[in-house]
Formats: structure tokens, C-alpha cells, sequence
């Protein structure tokens, strides 16, 4: 792979307006008629949200993440894809580089909702 030059840089302020939390994926479902896209239900401690994602090609089976915790990006405005709101992002590794992509994940279990950064 060859690395991707670094983005231009970015005030702090800009960063922190940036949240990145822990959740737990608690369930995989399909969306009909999507070739790529499933419904993630993830618990972020005080409440559960629907993500969309688009990493049912991925991998073999997607329901093998259900019950792993990861980084998700809250605070973007909900976004409808085919259909369906999505109430956040994914934060993982390498798709922008175009290879298969792994989740970004807590070295051990931490409680869910805790903050990124």
C-alpha cells in the first residue's frame, strides 16, 4: 500500500467539535435491496442509535461483529440512505486507502458512551 499524503491541518477548535465514542454493535440487520449497506443497532450507554454502513461486502458474515465495541463518530447530522437514517459513522481503518477495512477498537472493554480523544 502506499500511504496517502496527510491532510492539511486543522485547528484544535476544529477538532474538538469532533465526538468520537465507544459503542457496542448490537445487532446486524439487512436492508432490503442494498448490495452494500446493513443496519447497525449500536448501544452507546444511555441510548441506542441506527447506523448505516456500508460493509456487507466486507466481509463474509457481518453479523460476526454484533457484540464488539468500537469508535463511532455521534455528531453528524442524520443522514437518510436508501431509506433508512443514519445516526452516525463508523470509524474505521482503511477503506479511504482502498483495502478491506477493520473496525477501530478499545484495547479492552470500556464502558459504552465513553469519549474518544
Amino acid at each position: 500500500m502506499k500511504v496517502a499524503p496527510i491532510k492539511p491541518n486543522v485547528s484544535y477548535d476544529v477538532f474538538e467539535k469532533i465526538d468520537i465514542r465507544v459503542g457496542t454493535i448490537k445487532r446486524v440487520e439487512e436492508v432490503q435491496g442494498a448490495e452494500k449497506l446493513v443496519r447497525l443497532i449500536v448501544d452507546l450507554g444511555d441510548h441506542k442509535r441506527t447506523i448505516s454502513a456500508g460493509i456487507k461486502q466486507e466481509r463474509e458474515d457481518p453479523t460476526e461483529l454484533e457484540g464488539k465495541q468500537t469508535l463511532i463518530v455521534v455528531n453528524l447530522e442524520p443522514r437518510k440512505i436508501m431509506g433508512e437514517v443514519s445516526e452516525g459513522m463508523l470509524f474505521d481503518i482503511g477503506y479511504a486507502d482502498g483495502i478491506t477495512p477493520v473496525l477501530a477498537v478499545p484495547e479492552k472493554p470500556i464502558p459504552d458512551g465513553a469519549r474518544a480523544g
